[in-house]
């Protein structure tokens, strides 16, 4: 049995889309649960600590109720651009998401579909020719930077939570993320931090903040968190 944090991955020439978004594989990779999902959203800025609070909260729930949906995987695909011209898109505004697609998925997730889902290289600012699969089960964990700055998918939440963290943090996470994992220079990452990261966090993420049922802050001990939201969620779902 997969975990909450594994994906099974398909080809993407066996999918099918529309409008942008990308459709469930096959009817065959479609599979139908007993149980109705509840739908937990975690936003939050980037380097906050929110993609750690959901697996962490998903290993304290049950690994085997719980899967994980990042938004990040949802940025649109800029494959008709040149790499000088994606570079130069803001991707820290609301525009730069596949909400559509995102939001379809979360509504089949609801329902017990399984469903294939979008993966994004961020090196080069495209999607993959490759999708993956998450699994349906009966508590789902969608987490992303720019997740309840849409009203459209607030409307599915069940129940909100937002990871509050200073900017000193969250800068120092995300150029070690960014030099490390995504193979970019430090200068390019603080350059990005400043003219769009930090802006648009205090224009579309921060006031978000107000939405969620429950603000975790930095300064709170995250396993008495994880533990105080594991049984809000048992609650919810009983």
């Amino acid at each position: 049995m997969r975990s909450a944090l594994e994906h099974q991955y398909v080809p993407k020439a066996t999918s099918s889309q529309s409008g942008g978004g990308v459709e469930p594989v096959s009817n065959e990779l479609l599979r139908s649960t007993a149980v109705t999902a509840l739908i937990i959203g975690i936003s939050g800025g980037s380097g906050s600590g929110k993609t750690r609070l959901a697996r962490e909260l998903a290993q304290s729930i049950g690994e085997d109720r719980v899967s994980i949906l990042p938004f990040d995987c949802y940025y649109k695909d800029l494959g008709h651009l040149s790499l000088e011209e994606r570079n130069q898109v803001n991707f820290d505004h609301p525009d730069s998401l596949d909400v559509e697609c995102f939001a379809h998925h979360l509504e089949g997730l609801r329902k017990g579909m399984d469903i294939a889902f979008p993966i994004y290289d961020f090196s080069n600012h495209r999607r993959v020719d490759d999708l993956a699969i998450l699994p349906a089960r009966e508590i789902i964990i969608a987490e992303g930077i720019l997740l309840f700055a849409f009203p459209e998918l607030m409307e599915k939440f069940d129940f909100t939570i937002f990871r509050q963290c200073s900017e000193e943090t969250r800068f120092a996470r995300r150029l070690e993320r960014d030099t490390v994992e995504r193979e970019r220079s430090p200068d390019s990452v603080t350059e990005q931090f400043k003219t769009s990261v930090a802006p648009m966090h205090d224009l579309y993420v921060e006031p978000t903040a107000a939405l969620a049922d429950r603000v975790v802050q930095e300064s709170e001990d995250l396993d008495m968190v994880v533990a105080e939201l594991s049984h809000e969620v048992r609650s919810i779902r009983v």
